[in-house]
């Protein structure tokens, strides 16, 4: 297919996302018709009944997504507790000298949710379940709040354990665990952006921030602390699990529910009414979130068909760039792919041909690995179809513009952050030559 072909598709697909969600379509459905547009200039030969099938069953049936629902009902047992206003009321007396205040808890809560979860649509779900209401009912503007866990739930893609980073592992046949202790220190520098930019945000508009509340002795603020203790030891043990290997990410979510119910049966605020609302709860949304991976993976699918995501590759390919250069293009073909297609897809569908340009660019592929997943966090929080954008979207009840306006800054933070760790490209390398100094 020629590449001035494939351009006017690549528009045409894209035109009408944009049109079917301004109609205000499922997002879903949306992302199943677009991919049945894409079908249309597949190869020959090609049912696009089968291919739909099975996705369907394929993205339904994956083992790494068991933990999702899991985390989803882990969040939604945890809302229905008192153990969210626990968390704000043991963090608040540490964070409320720092500009922003309790906004930077969507921050750290969404580093500790990832790290147990790997995976950004179930960080972004829970800590927003969480969080949102509490923020706003203390009076916090909800912009800066829906930005701050939309870019910051992109964490769970960062910290071990990462979905994303197995993946890049195994098809650039490098080691696992040498990608996840490359992320550790980019994931730090992002964390540090997001509570900088909250920051210079609260110092800049004073008008939105609610009253700063009077000044708490330490031994108040101590025995506030103690709050935080249940949800520590909650997560706590299912990351030391997964560290140790004594339990797998879905396990380790079963064991983060269990853990749940038991905290709100000792709190007294486990009822049938409260167990039927939190399973409902989840169970809704876990049918938007594999409606939304449905139409993501068959559109997705469609795209791989026509051969979009492998031309643009070739065609990057084909200017012989110098190495930095090679890179700038690189992101922002990633970042015109985050539009179209999932994350997953972003990996799988471009490493064979961007692999071999980096390693002649001299690029170490450890090093790439870290990039890729950074590029896979902006896809999750780039309109039209950025998947955190489309959780929040349902969980606050804003439309999908105010979530992407609210996220903009966020995604130009990852773009920072991709520039810092290719100028010092040894901020990615440093933990994994010294675990590994052959």
């Amino acid at each position: 297919m020629e590449s001035i072909h494939l351009v006017e598709v690549s528009g045409l697909i894209l035109g009408a996302l944009v049109f079917l969600l301004a109609g205000g379509l499922w997002i879903g459905i949306t992302l199943l018709l677009c991919g049945f547009i894409a079908m249309q200039f597949a190869p020959p030969g090609i049912s696009i009944g089968a291919a739909l099938a099975t996705n369907a069953w394929s993205g339904s049936a994956s083992w790494s997504l068991t933990a999702l629902p899991l985390f989803v009902w882990m969040g939604e047992i945890l809302f229905r507790t008192r153990l969210s206003d626990e968390m704000f009321r043991g963090l608040s007396p540490w964070l409320n000298w720092l500009p922003g205040r309790l906004i930077h808890v969507n921050v750290l809560g969404c580093g500790l949710f990832g790290a147990v979860s790997g995976s950004s649509a179930a960080t972004t779900a829970m800590v927003a379940k969480i969080t949102l209401p509490e923020l706003k009912t203390r009076g916090y503007d909800e912009m800066i709040s829906l930005g701050s866990i939309a870019g910051a739930g992109t964490l769970g893609l960062l910290v071990p354990p990462s979905i994303p980073m197995i993946v890049y592992a195994v098809a650039a046949n490098v080691s696992i665990i040498q990608m996840f202790m490359a992320g550790l220190l980019p994931a730090v520098i992002v964390m540090a952006l997001y509570m900088s930019a909250i920051g210079v945000w609260a110092l800049m508009n004073p008008g939105k921030m609610p009253k700063k509340p009077a000044p708490m002795p330490l031994r108040q603020k101590l025995k506030e602390t103690l709050n935080l203790i249940p949800l520590g030891l909650l997560i706590c043990s299912v990351f030391a699990a997964l560290l140790m290997g004594w339990a797998t990410a879905t396990e380790c979510a079963a064991w983060g529910v269990l853990g749940s119910l038991v905290l709100a049966a000792s709190q007294r605020s486990l009822s049938w009414k409260s167990f039927r609302d939190s399973v409902m709860g989840a169970t809704r949304m876990t049918g938007m979130i594999m409606l939304i991976l449905t139409g993501a993976g068959y559109m997705s699918i469609a795209m791989g068909y026509t051969g979009i995501p492998n031309a643009l590759a070739e065609w990057v390919n084909g200017f012989q760039l110098s190495p930095y250069a090679l890179i700038a293009v690189l992101t922002v073909m990633y970042i015109l792919l985050g539009c179209a297609i999932d994350g997953l897809s972003m990996i799988v569908l471009t490493t064979v041909v961007v692999l071999p340009m980096i390693q002649q660019a001299g690029f170490d592929l450890i090093w790439f690995g870290v990039f890729l997943v950074l590029m896979v966090e902006m896809a999750q929080i780039t309109p039209p179809v950025g998947f955190n954008l489309f959780v929040l979207q349902t969980m606050s009840g804003r439309d999908s513009l105010a979530v992407a306006r609210a996220a903009l800054p966020f995604f130009l933070l990852l773009v920072v952050t991709a520039v810092i760790i290719t100028v010092f490209p040894d901020i990615v390398l440093i933990l994994p030559k010294l675990a590994f100094p052959g």
